[in-house]
């Protein structure tokens, strides 16, 4: 179980640090797109290791999560564009709660240890 769970930590520590030493650029307009997607993508992989420390994670359920999370919130970014409202701040705060509401947890079992 805690190998999966510092995997899951070193993976997302590569990731910000391969995504911050790229020299990668994502155009202005993909970036309402891009920041809701990895806001999801984000809260998913937090639920994922939630659900490693409470001895009930399913490799099925993370991944088909992580996906989906991140392609709905892409997509209320871009029906919010098209109907000229800002939709997208809905699934920036849903996922952001969730984000801080598993990191509580995450927190409170690793205190409990």
């Amino acid at each position: 179980m805690w190998l999966g769970i510092w995997l899951a930590v070193l993976g997302l520590a590569l990731g910000i640090v391969l995504g911050l030493n790229l020299p990668i650029t994502i155009p202005q307009a993909y970036a309402k797109y891009m920041s809701v997607a990895a806001l999801a993508a984000l809260d998913s992989v937090f639920g994922g290791i939630r659900a490693a420390m409470e001895d009930h994670y399913d490799n099925r359920i993370f991944i088909t999560g992580f996906f989906s999370n991140a392609l709905l919130a892409a997509g209320l970014a871009f029906i919010g564009e098209r109907l000229g409202i800002d939709l997208y701040l809905a699934a920036v705060v849903a996922f952001g709660v969730r984000l801080f509401q598993n990191l509580a947890i995450i927190r409170r079992h690793l205190l409990k240890k």
